[in-house]
């Protein structure tokens, strides 16, 4: 039988490792793997749908789900997840000590609707009292000039967003105090660069967001893995099929994290690491599938939904593809 042949725009290699060497094989399929910056990869798939299948941004996902385009479905695969207290970036000298002291202050972003600000901004409306009406926003590329939103977003008229100026960069208005804050997924320059202008808000964050998900249950999903609706509508069977094959190479994944003989990512303590997190994440530390999720999901649509990115609260079974929601048994 002659596989199918499916171009995928992808980002994260390191997490499907088994899958791009070749150890994991979907069946029936052959997977052409084109690999660009995440950002990269987000914009030509919601503005072109380039590719066959794609990690996606989950809020640009929600967004497309909730206006009925573009036309393509999710299977529940997570590629990139992460709690994000450690993104909030603020200047030293504005007077930011605690969340609540965002409130009035001038914050920039790089997209509205990025799935990191989302998560971001909901912890702070949720759980810190900070709404998104109570700061003042300015979009635009954060170390390069003129990045505008991959989607076009209809805001209530309570949320204060300006764009930068065409020059302008929201690393350098952080640094310089133009802007009080930063919030995104890549930490700007100017931090790593270690000005004494800028620092995280939360400079503990590890055991914040340890605590917050001890509370909540909520690891924060980043990505999702989105097939175009006419390779469904012509093979429905590829969902299925891909999605087990990304549930085995994650398994391949968890296993060479626990070999000691010799380390499978260059981190010196990696399997004590590994251990801590299995004491607060449990064995299934990065879990596929709709139900291991659920939770996750409701409260990342709910806060786009709270943002008005989207004007519905959509229900999470029809996020994804049918026949991922369910398995068989013998």
């Amino acid at each position: 039988m002659k596989k199918l042949s499916l171009s995928f725009g992808c980002w994260d290699y390191d997490r499907i490792r088994p899958l791009v060497d070749g150890s994991v094989n979907p069946e029936g399929i052959e997977l052409n793997w084109l690999n660009m910056p995440v950002e990269e990869t987000f914009f030509r798939m919601m503005r072109h749908q380039e590719f066959d299948v794609a990690e996606l941004s989950l809020s640009s996902y929600l967004i497309a789900k909730d206006r009925g385009f573009p036309n393509f479905t999710a299977i529940p695969v997570f590629m990139s997840r992460m709690f994000r207290h450690s993104g909030v970036y603020i200047n030293t000298h504005s007077g930011i000590k605690e969340p609540k002291d965002l409130i009035g202050k001038r914050i920039g972003i790089p997209e509205y609707q990025l799935t990191a600000c989302v998560w971001i901004r909901g912890i702070l409306n949720n759980y810190y009292g900070v709404k998104q009406s109570d700061v003042e926003w300015f979009m635009g590329g954060e170390e390069t000039p003129g990045r505008v939103e991959k989607v076009k977003v209809d805001l209530p008229p309570d949320i204060n967003i300006h764009p930068i100026g065409e020059h302008e960069t929201l690393n350098e208005l952080l640094e310089s105090g133009e802007i009080d804050a930063f919030i995104g997924p890549r930490a700007p320059s100017s931090f790593l660069k270690g000005s004494p202008n800028v620092k995280r808000l939360f400079t503990e964050y590890a055991s914040v967001e340890q605590e917050f998900y001890r509370q909540t249950g909520i690891f924060p999903i980043m990505h999702v893995v989105a097939i175009k609706d006419e390779i469904l509508k012509q093979h429905p069977w590829v969902a299925q099929n891909l999605f087990q094959a990304f549930v085995e190479a994650k398994n391949i994944v968890y296993e060479g994290f626990k070999q000691t003989a010799a380390l499978k990512v260059t981190v010196p303590w990696l399997i004590p690491e590994l251990e801590r997190t299995k004491e607060i994440l449990g064995e299934d530390f990065w879990p596929y599938g709709l139900e291991k999720n659920r939770k996750t999901l409701e409260a990342v649509i709910q806060y786009s939904y709270e943002d008005g990115l989207i004007k519905n609260k959509l229900n999470v079974e029809d996020l994804f593809a049918k026949s991922t929601l369910e398995e068989y048994r013998i």
